[in-house]
């Protein structure tokens, strides 16, 4: 029904689901289940949908948006011209559109590209700047076929050279799409971000054969990192600059929206240029799936048992106050590496040109709030952002790491929800993220 939506997650370890009221974008109810990626991920949503309907019934005939990361979520492969720019710019392009970047090349030589071990779901093509050489992007696409690449590709480069592109891919599934640099200095990821949006739901979805129902392809409008993207970007509009670290089964997520300086951009030396909208995805951190290479990474020995157990059963739940101050432990040390990996670090120093600041990652230093969320932290015991998140705020002269947010959880799991409805109901999914703060607990 129009005034009622139902909102759902297929994650990688379990499903959520939301039921919404469009009218004042307020959570009637909230229910999950251990995501069914063995037979069908639509059993674990009926589950969820019937203990929806207990509390409304017109839940059953309620309108039904979803994002999914199960079985992998999107695996993306970038080939540019060459790594230093324009593949680092389709690596970041890729990660803002909700992929996980499985492999990144260049074909600058003219090799034939075998992308057959890093089993992508698509690839983002780019190359050359606008009015550039042609044949930079050309060569990169003849280089994908010999290789013998049959699936999706996105083409995001040189848009002189599309018509000899789309000659090159004519026996393959392609979107085109604008160049993610049409200029030196200059970063455009919008029109590349929903070309993989549209390839992720026309190509990937159905590809990967997670139900025998023609109802979830109906159902899912992106991958679930792409959909809370759009509900952080969201947030931002209301409350400002804000920093969202997800703590999954598989990877740790960091969603960052910042305001950038003029003056800083002035002097920084940066490969490719920043954005205001940044995500990054780290797959080897996470909760279950990517347990034992967090506490690898962290060095963290004494956690090796507790992190094998996780991998080993990916449906996991702690019930003993050991088990949860092992989770804990693992989420804090996934949440410390992540936001690490995010936000880099900043130095200034003196060059032929004078001063320059060279920095990687994105400066969250003036950021003034952090949102949390996974399983971990909003089931977790009364104080478990302090102990989790709380490590990795304050002033560090290493990393441009928050100094002075407010640490909070997304009890529940309102951003992608809010990221499901910003397209077809803006009014409900603002009014649910300006509720957001009330409702988020420490």
């Amino acid at each position: 029904m129009a005034d009622l939506a139902v909102c759902v997650d297929f994650g990688s370890t379990f499903t959520k689901a939301l039921l919404v009221d469009l009218a004042d974008g307020t959570i009637v109810k909230g229910a999950e289940h251990q995501t069914t990626i063995d037979t069908d991920v639509l059993e674990g949503y009926d589950v969820c949908l019937a203990e929806l309907v207990t509390a409304d019934p017109r839940a059953g005939v309620a309108e039904v948006l979803a994002c999914s990361s199960a079985g992998g979520g999107l695996r993306i492969a970038v080939v540019g011209n060459e790594e230093l720019v324009t593949a680092e710019a389709g690596r970041r392009v890729a990660l803002s559109s909700g992929g996980k970047v499985v492999t990144v090349r260049s074909a600058a030589q003219g090799h034939d590209l075998d992308l057959a071990a890093d089993a992508p779901d698509v690839v983002l093509l780019t190359g050359g700047t606008d009015g550039g050489n042609s044949e930079v992007l050309l060569r990169a696409a003849r280089a994908l076929v010999a290789g013998g690449w049959r699936g999706p590709v996105v083409v995001a480069g040189n848009v002189d050279a599309r018509d000899e592109v789309d000659a090159t891919l004519a026996g393959l599934p392609h979107v085109l799409a604008d160049n993610v640099v049409p200029r030196i200095g200059v970063l455009a990821p919008q029109s590349a971000r929903s070309a993989i949006r549209e390839v992720f739901l026309s190509h990937v979805i159905g590809g990967k054969h997670l139900s025998r129902r023609g109802d979830f392809t109906a159902m899912v409008r992106g991958a679930t990192p792409d959909v809370v993207l759009t509900g952080v970007e969201l947030l931002a509009t209301a409350v400002g600059e804000v920093v969202v670290v997800d703590v999954g089964g598989a990877t740790t997520d960091v969603h960052s929206v910042v305001e950038l300086d003029p003056e800083d951009a002035g002097l920084a030396r940066d490969v490719v240029a920043p954005t205001p909208v940044t995500r990054t995805v780290e797959g080897d951190l996470g909760m279950r799936w990517s347990a034992v290479s967090t506490v690898d990474e962290a060095g963290l020995p004494d956690l090796a048992a507790a992190a094998q157990e996780r991998r080993d059963d990916p449906g996991f739940l702690p019930r003993t106050a050991q088990e949860c101050d092992e989770d804990e432990a693992i989420a804090r040390a996934a949440v410390a590496m992540a936001l690490r990996r995010h936000a880099g670090r900043s130095r200034v120093v003196v060059s032929p040109e004078g001063r320059v600041v060279e920095r990687s990652g994105v400066d969250l230093r003036e950021v003034h709030l952090v949102v949390g969320s996974g399983g971990v932290l909003r089931h977790g015991r009364a104080g478990v952002a302090d102990r989790v998140l709380g490590p990795s705020m304050g002033r560090d002269l290493d990393w441009q790491l928050p100094e002075r947010a407010r640490v909070v959880v997304d009890t529940d799991y309102v951003l992608a929800a809010a990221g499901l409805l910003a397209a077809e109901h803006p009014d409900a999914a603002y009014r649910l993220v300006t509720g957001l703060l009330d409702r988020l607990t420490t």
